[in-house]
């Protein structure tokens, strides 16, 4: 006879789908929050079903009832309705009800998310789980065993997550951005850092969400050395803003990599060094050397903005040759490809729709709430990279422009090796 299987290992089983690329198709893939949200619902109730019968699964013990199978609950939720497995009980002496299901329609929505959130992106405690499903006499539904084998299920599914293999996604683009957050009462701002990417059949991919201290080179080449140790490949190109911290670690981190300075962040720096009756020309001038046709075209329009500004705008030019090359690196990759890789927009979605939110309820959000918000938004986010198609004549040339780097690291390291030598040598001669 086969076993029935729990409703939780089957929405656990989803979710690993999820991760490793199968099961559930990209038009829904904004629905992750509600299948973590259902796996935490499902997992508690169950305990508590545990609990009041006094024995697990498919175990015998002498109390009466039984379990009788499952109906579906529902709960509206900010990221929607959410369905779930409830366990029905028959045989007590008394009716059995869910006080959990009692304490769930009584609104709990947005504690069940925030942990659902937490436990991949940060990990979860024990009493975060006894707040959750506290009541309003503040006794935990659940017993403290149940709350502490749910809190290591939790756990193990944080680290799955956080420490799960990218060696199976060819990363071709990869963006990187951070923002910062009050994340503690009281405390300094600290930096969030995002990693998404984009693979060599057009899938989007989320790598990594974590907390740092701050956005500097030490956390930042920490956030990119943790990807790579579990597998991610070196991308052709990697997308950042201007952070100086976060532009050494990736250098340092992706040294065969191009790495494309965002010009939303770029064109939005120049607008504030150019009065409001010249901004028009000057953009146009700049974006006709970032979005030109080829890397020897747009050399051509940086010397025409400069001659046009240099006496004129001189902090304006300086803003604008700052970085020129990192600015112009997309235009070395696929033409049709060059709008989605040039800016990273898509992580500033995800950061403008937290700051949104934060501003209608402010005294609801601290570190969990934020990346809440953060992961859900990247998630939604991640749709409108949908229509990103890459032919295999674009991949051609991407293999090509991908031996052409190395080779250029293996001149450049050749280069830094021989001078090293001089300098040795010069050195020692004046000694």
């Amino acid at each position: 006879m086969k076993r029935r299987v729990r409703a939780s290992t089957q929405t656990r089983k989803q979710l690993e789908d999820f991760f490793s690329g199968r099961g559930r198709g990209d038009s829904e893939r904004s629905d992750l929050v509600k299948l973590a949200t259902q796996l935490l619902i499902e997992e508690a109730l169950e305990s508590e079903t545990d609990d009041r019968l006094g024995r697990g699964y498919y175990a015998h013990g002498a109390q009466a009832g039984h379990r009788n199978g499952y109906r579906r609950g529902r709960l509206d939720t900010a990221e929607g309705r959410i369905g779930y497995a409830v366990p029905q009980v028959r045989g007590t002496a008394e009716p059995y009800r869910s006080q959990i299901r009692q304490a769930l329609r009584a609104g709990r929505t947005e504690e069940l998310e925030r942990l659902a959130i937490e436990m991949y992106a940060r990990g979860l405690s024990v009493r975060d789980i006894e707040r959750t499903f506290t009541d309003r006499r503040g006794e935990c539904l659940l017993s403290k065993s149940a709350v502490s084998e749910l809190s290591e299920r939790l756990w193990a599914d944080y680290q799955a997550f956080a420490g799960r293999d990218l060696s199976e996604h060819r990363v071709i683009y990869l963006f990187v951005d951070g923002i910062a957050e009050r994340l503690h009462l009281g405390q300094p701002r600290e930096a969030v850092l995002a990693a998404w990417g984009i693979t060599h059949s057009g899938s989007k991919v989320l790598l990594g969400l974590a907390p740092g201290t701050k956005e500097d080179t030490v956390s930042c080449r920490d956030f990119l050395r943790d990807l790579k140790a579990r597998g991610l490949c070196d991308p052709i190109l990697v997308a950042t803003d201007g952070a100086p911290g976060l532009i050494r670690a990736v250098e340092e981190v992706f040294p065969r990599s191009l790495r494309q300075r965002c010009l939303a962040h770029k064109i939005r720096n120049l607008q504030g060094k150019v009065p409001e009756e010249s901004w028009r020309e000057v953009k146009a001038r700049a974006q006709a050397a970032y979005q030109a046709a080829s890397p020897m075209l747009a050399e051509l329009a940086k010397e025409e903005f400069v001659k046009r500004f240099e006496r004129e705008l001189p902090s304006a030019t300086a803003c604008f040759l700052d970085d020129f090359a990192a600015c112009i690196a997309q235009l070395r990759l696929p033409i049709a490809h060059r709008r989605a890789i040039r800016t990273t927009n898509l992580l500033e979605r995800l950061f403008g729709e937290e700051r949104r939110r934060t501003k209608v309820i402010p005294h609801a959000f601290g570190e969990r709430a934020v990346l809440k918000l953060m992961y859900a938004s990247l998630i939604r986010a991640g749709q409108t990279w949908r229509k990103v198609v890459i032919s295999e004549f674009e991949l051609k040339q991407i293999d090509e422009l991908q031996r052409d780097l190395d080779q250029e690291f293996k001149s450049r390291t050749a280069s830094a090796v021989s001078s090293a030598s001089r300098q040795r040598i010069y050195s020692k001669d004046r000694t």
